[in-house]
């Protein structure tokens, strides 16, 4: 069996490369302008290798009972990570992926094709654009995971944005996003700000390092009307490789202190990230 090789296609953002991991027989990253992207294991589709990716399927695994499919969206589609995730350990899941990028998307579905029985419809599309025309009360889950090169783009950072979501999902659904910053960290506290307008209860999963403002690095917000599973969610991340921390309730709310929601006509992308500082986790 010949050694597979790596990818490489100028897609409609950027160069794209699929490269294979020599460690998992039929496992993928992929790279968008030399940024890692997604990774996926065709026969594994379950294992996560980006913490980030792993913090978010914690999250998914406390939505509802173990199994019960969900009605997912997923803004930002990179190669389709999640949604595999939720095929295999939530079978009948309805998900819509919107992702900007056609060229990406073909990539991807061409290489590494979804599994025949993952109900999975792929749109071509502006993240917020789409948003907009959604159905109200139609997902149980948002998971936004959009970056325009290393950074989450301003017109998904706003509190009218922030209501699109809150419109598109059921009374007790749930927003996720996949952030970015370092301390002082004033985008993310202007995002916690920005979605206490809307939602109810808040939470953030995130590394010690990040928070104590040691290094650049991701951020998980948590977002919904209902009570989140704060100890379910704590009790898995501390068992990653990399454990975080589930931050909400007052402490969460003295972390964004004075920030102050975030405007369409005050929106900016999240901070750009040092050389290096997103990889594998």
């Amino acid at each position: 069996m010949n050694d597979p090789i790596p990818v490489t296609r100028d897609v409609d953002h950027g160069t794209a490369k699929l490269m294979p991991d020599v460690d998992r027989e039929r496992a993928w990253l992929l790279t968008v302008d030399g940024a890692p992207q997604s990774y996926v294991d065709l026969d594994e589709p379950a294992h996560l290798e980006f913490e980030y990716t792993r913090r978010l399927g914690h999250v998914l695994d406390t939505l509802a009972r173990p199994g019960r499919p969900l009605d997912a969206l997923h803004l930002g589609g990179g190669a389709l990570t999640l949604p595999r995730y939720l095929a295999v350990t939530r079978p009948g899941s309805r998900q819509d992926v919107v992702e900007a990028d056609r060229g990406l998307l073909d990539l991807v579905v061409e290489h590494l094709p979804l599994p025949a029985d993952a109900s999975v419809a792929l749109h071509t599309a502006d993240a917020r654009g789409w948003l907009e025309t959604a159905p109200d009360r139609s997902a149980d889950v948002i998971v936004a995971d959009v970056f325009g090169g290393s950074r989450v783009p301003a017109h998904l950072t706003s509190v009218t944005y922030a209501a699109e979501a809150e419109r598109v999902l059921r009374p007790d659904g749930v927003y996720l996003a996949n952030l970015a910053d370092a301390a002082p960290f004033a985008f993310l506290r202007g995002q916690l700000a920005t979605f206490a307008t809307v939602f109810e209860e808040l939470a953030v999963i995130v590394e010690p390092a990040v928070l104590r403002g040691r290094r650049f690095g991701n951020a998980v917000l948590v977002a919904a009307h209902r009570p989140l599973d704060t100890a379910a969610l704590t009790r898995l991340t501390a068992g990653d490789v990399f454990p975080a921390r589930v931050e909400h309730g007052p402490g969460l709310r003295d972390f964004t202190g004075d920030a102050r929601p975030v405007r369409d006509e005050d929106a900016v992308p999240s901070p750009e990230p040092p050389a290096g500082a997103f990889g594998i986790g």
